[in-house]
């Protein structure tokens, strides 16, 4: 049966799908895996940590964090689920990396529900790690960000300097639906040569939390060749 839900109602039916439960960061090795295999296996109560080594051994990490989301209304009146997700680089190398992500102004397509969107914005705060308990990550201004940006493409660059970390946040905002069936959303972004990759997955919200769908977004690079850790 079909039944017409209020924005409000909208807001309980498709949290689950964003949210689900949190964990903790875990590193795991494996010598037969490429970081992308090791990291995505840990599921959605834990976040995706990524490792990579360069050719002296030194190491760059990607830690990726698990999500918090509530309704936003742009100033024309349209209505989103805006879910923040956060980001931090730390920089084990001998040399700075330049950073560079790019999301362009496009939406994406959700795949199991034709004509509905979600587009992507990367805010230009820098996230702190005593941050990371506070509402909304600590992201400040939010609202002011989504209204000015919502129609622009997102951009960051960033040096992240030998032995130093830099953490930041990217939103994904979903337009309102109907009968949006539950699941649970985990993002991560990663490293494949010098391109970024975004990763967005959908599990069920069953004990068993199989994967439904999942979508790798080309969005950006890093200047230094470096190979997962083994």
């Amino acid at each position: 049966m079909n039944i017409k839900i209020s924005i409000t109602y909208f807001i309980f039916m498709i949290a689950p799908f964003f949210l689900g439960c949190q964990g903790n960061v875990k590193k795991e090795s494996n010598n037969n895996a490429s970081a992308d295999s090791v990291s995505w296996r840990y599921g959605v109560n834990e976040n995706p940590v990524y490792e990579y080594t360069d050719a002296n051994g030194k190491h760059l990490t990607i830690q990726n964090g698990l999500p918090r989301g509530e309704k936003y209304t742009h100033p024309k009146g349209d209505e989103y689920f805006k879910v923040i997700f956060w980001t931090r680089i730390i920089n084990e190398t001998d040399n700075p990396l330049e950073l560079k992500i790019n999301f362009p102004v496009d939406s994406y397509e959700i795949p199991y529900l034709p004509g509905k969107y979600y587009k992507i914005l990367v805010p230009p705060d820098t996230m702190t790690v005593d941050e990371e308990p506070l509402y909304n990550y600590g992201l400040r201004d939010l609202k002011s960000f989504l209204d000015s940006s919502i129609h622009k493409a997102s951009s960051l660059e960033r040096t992240i300097n030998p032995k130093e970390s830099s953490g930041f946040y990217i939103v994904i905002l979903a337009q309102p639906t109907e009968g949006v069936p539950g699941g649970i959303l985990r993002t991560g972004l990663s490293l494949q040569g010098q391109n970024l990759f975004y990763r967005i997955s959908r599990y069920a919200s069953t004990p068993a939390h199989t994967l439904i769908h999942t979508k790798e977004i080309y969005c950006g690079s890093i200047n230094v060749n470096l190979i997962p850790l083994k």
